[in-house]
Order: structure tokens, then sequence, then C-alpha cells
């Protein structure tokens, strides 16, 4: 279950991320408060993992998932550039939390 948790977590990261893009500095309410709430979520998700798994296993990859959702998202929703080299950065962090999982104990 603390896997799923994580992975909750690490998704909802993505969604505080990008509300927060949209929210322009916490000037547009509706946005601001969905950056909220994803963000309280998110931060009680991983909590919850983390009283099963290791510190930087759960952290590393909560960090990752939202890193590469947002990712994702900014060239999907915002038109941001794809570029060899930032496709390439994507992939090493997704391969970081391949191994972080391969190597976790739980």
């Amino acid at each position: 279950m603390a896997w799923l948790f994580l992975i909750v977590a690490g998704l909802l990261e993505t969604v505080w991320a990008y509300s927060m893009k949209l929210s322009d500095g916490f000037t547009r309410p509706v946005a601001s408060i969905v950056t909220l709430v994803a963000m309280i979520f998110s931060f009680g998700l991983l909590a919850l993992a983390m009283k099963a798994l290791p510190l930087g296993t759960a952290y590393m990859i909560w960090t990752g998932i939202g890193a590469v959702g947002a990712f994702v998202v900014g060239i999907f929703l915002l038109g941001e550039a794809v570029t060899p080299l930032r496709v390439a950065a994507a992939m090493l962090i997704v391969a970081g939390i391949a191994l972080m999982k391969l190597a976790s104990p739980n």
C-alpha cells in the first residue's frame, strides 16, 4: 500500500506544480485552491508512504514522479520545448526512479 500512496503522492505533486503555474503567482483563486489542496494530499500521502519506506527512497521517487510529470505536462499542455537534452534528462530521472525502486528493501 505504501507504494500506491507514493505513486499517487507523486502524481499529485505534478497536479500542484501545474496548477501553481496556472495560479499566476497565486493571483487566480481556483488554481490557487487546487494547488493548496493537491499539496496537502500529496504531502499527506508521502507521509503515509514514509511509514513503511525508507526516507531516501520515498523522497527521491516522489520528487522524480513530480519532476517527470511536470516535464510531460509542460510539453503537452503548455507547449514547452521538446529537445533531445531535455528528453535525455527526463529519461535519466526515470532510470533513477527505477533503480531506486529495485534497490528498495520494501
